[in-house]
């Protein structure tokens, strides 16, 4: 079976080490911030000027001023930090976030990522995500596998207008994990239940297959 956003976001959420500074983008990356491991301590940061949230809040704790950059209301952990918009990017391009976590339309063999427009359609901006995948160490994309049609969003090379060149690492997407080396996908986990045939069927890039594909736990 595909995994759900949530158990995309939990996938992801063990790549976090200890003491990373962490971008989460809207959508599923938002996730993410519910299922930072006990053991480690990470600061989670928000490019509308929040360094230090924490999980989505219950009804209790709802604060409306409190957003993150997709407009959801979130909490912040004791230590957090507000500042401006412009702080906040300085932080960003300066090159000290540990790992970004996006979401995607699609990504390519050569590492480039196209997130932001499909055109013909009504976008409000690139916002923040230029700057992200140009000034983070590490970049996981978080995505389905493939569209609605069937079609895959892993390809040899992205149709759609880019947001950043050679800059993907990784990617979690339903149906598998997979690293991007040497201008190929390297197969690394899949769904639990599904077959390494569908993934090869369903990636239209470069995939190595190497040895026996551990299924995902959770």
């Amino acid at each position: 079976m595909a995994l759900s956003k949530e158990q995309i976001a939990q996938t992801i959420a063990k790549e976090l080490k200890d003491g990373y500074y962490v971008n989460l983008g809207i959508g599923i990356p938002t996730l993410v911030a519910n299922y930072v491991p006990d053991d480690i301590q990470i600061m989670l940061q928000s490019e509308n000027g929040l360094l230090g949230m924490g999980e989505f809040p219950d009804e209790q704790s709802v604060d409306a001023d409190l957003i993150n950059a997709g407009k959801q209301t979130v909490t912040a952990i004791d230590g957090a930090a507000f500042f401006s918009s412009a702080e906040s990017f300085a932080m960003i391009r300066g090159g000290h976030v540990d790992l970004t976590v996006l979401g995607a339309f699609e990504i390519d063999q050569s590492g480039n990522i196209a997130s932001w427009m499909i055109p013909g359609k009504l976008v409000k901006g690139m916002g923040g995500a230029m700057d992200l995948v140009a000034g983070a160490e590490n970049i996981i994309v978080a995505m389905t596998h493939a569209n609605k049609h069937g079609q895959s969003k892993i390809l040899k090379k992205c149709s759609l207008p880019l947001t950043g060149v050679n800059c993907v690492k990784k990617v979690v997407t339903d149906l598998a994990v997979m690293e991007l080396r040497d201008g190929k996908f390297h197969l690394l986990k899949r769904a639990p239940g599904v077959s390494v045939e569908e993934i090869i069927e369903k990636t239209e890039a470069q995939l190595v297959v190497e040895g026996e594909i551990e299924e995902l736990s959770f």
